[in-house]
């Protein structure tokens, strides 16, 4: 095998894969259709609204289904919503449901349903915060209608309701979407294309889901996240699994049929084999930040944030994880490099001199008084987990007391969401990557955005996003925004 396998080599490992995932099963040996899917990520969080973890919104869109959706041009349409009007004043949105969409359990989708979904989720999101300060009441019934009346005019309404990231405004059924906000759903009832197999949920290995046979697809072709959801397989299994050798074998072997997240290293030796396809799954690429935790010493301060942010450098991160500079580039702009929001205001922070000096004399206004820094590491996630290591480093470098928490990702996700002190399974630092197509379409989040502006170190972002060989080979590298718009929604969802 090319780039550094040889046969024998692979030959063990796709016996290794044999081990690991068994033969089919009796139900794959007969005409049910299941798609094997390696994700990113293990699935611990199920509720879409509790966390913005992407395997958890991933989750959300198999299960669940929104009222608007947005197509590969960023323009919002209705989804579950057949009919929608909007009052002369733009202040009253009345809106009906299209016919036949029922929940899993059996239930018709009702205006109660999509009214209490909202409500939770203006709770949680900041897109929904801003909107619901301009809401002056929502009204649903048992029908298929219901309505949002507004104190004032928010052209962004339509927008927020297509909202395609975390946290996508997915609509439950009333008993679920009345949970609080900040705990769990108990139970995964959507009135989505696919329905959660809860008896075969494995955590830490395994996912299920069947098709919804009831679910009724718009009639519209697909673009991005709107139109027409058609499930052509009977089953989908999500499989997680940790060694990267084990994923690329499997893969080989046809044991699975689909690895959504290669790192950089893997890329050239999953292009070698004729039997596989490597998909550009985002053309703009990602974007990674280093989030701090605000409500604790010392990252509570500005200033400790400063200090970070005066010796961050991109090309350290990226360099460690994507390697040679061909794979990534410089990216200082808040918002998305390559769209029409990209600005170069505020770059200097990023562009200029990395200067230790400076930073320690913030630390030192800052009054810190060795507070222990808690990052956290994805150690199953080569991206996180690479970034962890050199923002550890860094933090080092300036003199603090750190310490690093691995675990796998799906845990880090859970303790993410802790406000706890450091002491108590609290942290101080995390590494999140976003989506450059989600981020692209950020502008109505742009007050909560500036607010933050201060705590968060933005990084570079790679050319390509889990990357294609063939077109690096041909000085592709910067995909022209406007083809990337028309990106396959199945890969982000």
């Amino acid at each position: 095998m090319a780039h550094g396998m040889t046969r024998r080599q692979f030959a063990i490992a796709a016996g290794a894969a044999t081990l690991a995932f068994g033969s089919k099963t009796q139900a794959e040996a007969t005409s049910v259709k299941t798609l094997r899917f390696i994700a990113a990520s293990d699935l611990r969080v199920l509720d879409p609204i509790w966390t913005t973890a992407y395997i958890t919104r991933n989750h959300g869109y198999m299960v669940f289904d929104t009222l608007f959706a947005l197509d590969s041009k960023f323009q919002p349409h209705p989804q579950m919503v057949g009919d929608y009007s909007v009052s002369p004043d733009q202040l009253l949105y009345s809106f009906t449901l299209r016919d036949g969409l029922k929940f899993h359990d059996g239930q018709p989708v009702r205006g109660i349903d999509c009214v209490a979904s909202l409500k939770r989720w203006m709770v949680r999101d900041s897109f929904g915060q801003t909107l619901s300060t301009s809401v002056d009441e929502m009204k649903g019934g048992d029908d298929k209608s219901f309505s949002i009346r507004l104190k004032e005019p928010f052209p962004l309404l339509l927008d927020a309701l297509a909202k395609v990231s975390s946290l996508v405004p997915f609509i439950m059924p009333e008993r679920l979407a009345k949970t609080d906000p900040y705990q769990q759903v108990t139970e995964m009832v959507g009135s989505g294309p696919f329905k959660f197999v809860a008896e075969a949920f494995e955590p830490g290995h395994k996912v299920v889901y069947v098709k919804n046979t009831d679910y009724v697809p718009r009639e519209e072709l697909s673009s991005w996240a709107s139109g027409g959801k058609v499930v052509k397989v009977d089953r989908a299994e999500w499989l997680y699994v940790p060694d990267v050798m084990t994923k690329v074998a499997a893969l080989a072997s046809g044991e699975v049929d689909w690895w959504e997240d290669r790192p950089p290293d893997m890329w050239p030796v999953v292009a070698a084999n004729r039997d596989i396809t490597l998909v550009e799954r985002d053309p703009l690429g990602s974007m990674g930040t280093l989030r701090f935790n605000h409500l604790l010493p010392p990252f509570d301060n500005v200033k400790m944030r400063q200090a970070v942010l005066t010796v961050a450098d991109q090309a350290d991160f990226m360099t460690v994880f994507a390697g040679d500079a061909k794979n990534w580039k410089h990216c200082p702009s808040f918002f998305t490099c390559g769209t029409p929001m990209a600005s170069d205001a505020g770059a200097e922070a990023l562009t200029g001199k990395r200067d230790f000096d400076k930073a320690k004399k913030l630390i030192a206004e800052a009054g810190y008084k060795g507070e222990k820094i808690v990052v956290l590491d994805a150690v199953d996630q080569p991206n996180p987990h690479a970034h962890a290591l050199v923002a550890a480093d860094l933090i080092k470098k300036l003199g603090l007391n750190v310490e690093i928490a691995a675990s796998d990702w799906g845990n880090l996700v859970i303790r993410r969401a802790s406000k706890a002190p450091v002491d108590k399974g609290g942290w101080e630092r995390v590494r999140h990557r976003g989506s450059r197509l989600r981020r692209a379409r950020s502008d109505a989040q742009r007050v909560a955005a500036d607010e933050r502006r201060s705590g968060v170190v933005w990084l570079a972002e790679r050319r390509q996003d889990r990357g294609v060989a063939p077109a690096m080979d041909r000085g592709e590298r910067y995909p022209d925004p406007q083809r990337a718009r028309g990106g396959d929604p199945g890969t982000r969802l």
